[in-house]
């Protein structure tokens, strides 16, 4: 079958690797492998781009040589003036498929466009995302608006795209994320990083979205012994963390580990009680998946594409309720709930492996070009 020539947006991959850093970089590592791929990164940002070469060396990376943040509010406004300034458009020229991997489509040319749409947070509620969230609203019409199809991570941000931005059907493409095989862990450095004490994980950048302050107020119901490890780096709105903490009166329950790499993150899985995720509202939800490979229970919510995702490998609860919080995490807890959701918890994890994601997506792009 004839090789495909496909550039992908890597600007998510310089600096703090956040959940969505993970997804591009297992594009990129995953398209890199095949031999029927040619695989061109393109970066929109004015520095990392010598990091970027050096960890891939294999990764032809073009550039706009501009910060990433004037360089996106010039594509939202129209192709014209990233295109002039080399880097993307001059490596477009040859290209069968660019991919913004990150609701950006960086310019390009004659090449199908594909624009990933995580979730739709940005768009229903503008409150619970940072200023540079805000501004993907119009990225995305622009990218639309070139004639480019949409890549969603989950059925349900599919359904949100279609009836929102008014795309037909047709263009809108689901392929889920994946997750590599977990790395084994210490239980007992994971304990050591919680004081020593059983502890509650959750996983993620600490912002609004996530639902954390219902977690800390979820604690006051459960027993004085159990701690809760955030791992996530600080991002806007950690007040509103701060504030639960003290207005609940657990600040002594709340270990707040920071940004942590994968080592300790795997060490912090193998020690746990269970994962708990209250996010209010979430495209995918990949940390889930991270426990159930790791052998580890998950509590979580309802919102977004939550459900589809976890399936009956979780117990669920409404997204922004303490009470039914704290019950479900109890439940978990329980010897025989948690064997059960580890067991189903394992089978489902298996349903989302990156080499199978990887083909979906060559498939994809075939189909595009």
């Amino acid at each position: 079958m004839p090789g495909l020539s496909v550039a992908v947006d890597v600007t998510p991959l310089v600096g703090h690797r956040s959940g969505i850093g993970h997804v591009a970089a297992a594009i990129v590592d995953g398209l890199g492998a095949r031999d029927d791929v040619e695989l061109t990164g393109l970066l929109i940002s004015a520095r990392g781009g010598g990091a970027l070469e050096a960890s891939h060396p294999e990764l032809t990376v073009g550039r706009t040589m501009l910060p990433a943040r004037p360089g996106r509010w010039l594509w939202s406004r129209g192709p014209g003036p990233l295109r002039s300034l080399g880097g993307c458009g001059r490596w477009s020229a040859s290209l069968d498929v660019v991919h913004g991997v990150n609701f950006v489509l960086p310019p390009h040319r004659a090449a199908a466009g594909l624009v990933t749409i995580h979730d739709l947070t940005a768009w229903r509620q503008p409150e619970l995302v940072d200023a540079v969230s805000r501004d993907l609203p119009a990225l995305v019409d622009r990218a639309i608006a070139t004639g480019a199809h949409v890549h969603v991570p989950s059925a349900h941000v599919g359904v949100e795209v279609v009836e929102r931005l008014g795309i037909s059907a047709d263009r809108v493409h689901v392929v889920h994320n994946g997750i590599d095989p977990h790395p084994t862990g210490s239980a007992e450095r994971g304990r050591t990083l919680a004081g020593g004490r059983p502890y509650l994980l959750g996983v993620g950048t600490i912002e609004p979205r996530k639902g954390l302050p219902v977690l800390v107020e979820a604690m006051r119901a459960l027993p004085s012994d159990l701690v809760v490890v955030l791992a996530g780096a600080p991002g806007w709105g950690s007040e509103a963390l701060d504030s639960a903490i003290d207005t609940h009166g657990v600040r002594d329950r709340v270990v707040l580990a920071g940004a942590v790499d994968d080592s300790t993150r795997a060490d912090l899985y193998a020690g746990a009680e269970l994962l708990v995720y209250p996010s209010l509202d979430e495209g995918f939800g990949l940390p889930p998946l991270e426990a159930m490979d790791a052998g580890l229970p998950v509590v979580t919510t309802t919102a977004g594409a939550l459900p589809e995702i976890v399936g009956d490998a979780a117990l669920l609860v409404p997204p922004d309720d303490a009470e039914a919080l704290a019950s479900a995490i109890l439940s978990g807890m329980d010897d025989a709930e948690r064997r059960r959701l580890i067991e189903v918890g394992a089978h489902r994890v298996e349903r989302f492996r990156w080499p199978d994601r990887i083909g979906e997506f060559v498939d994809l792009y075939r189909s595009l070009r």
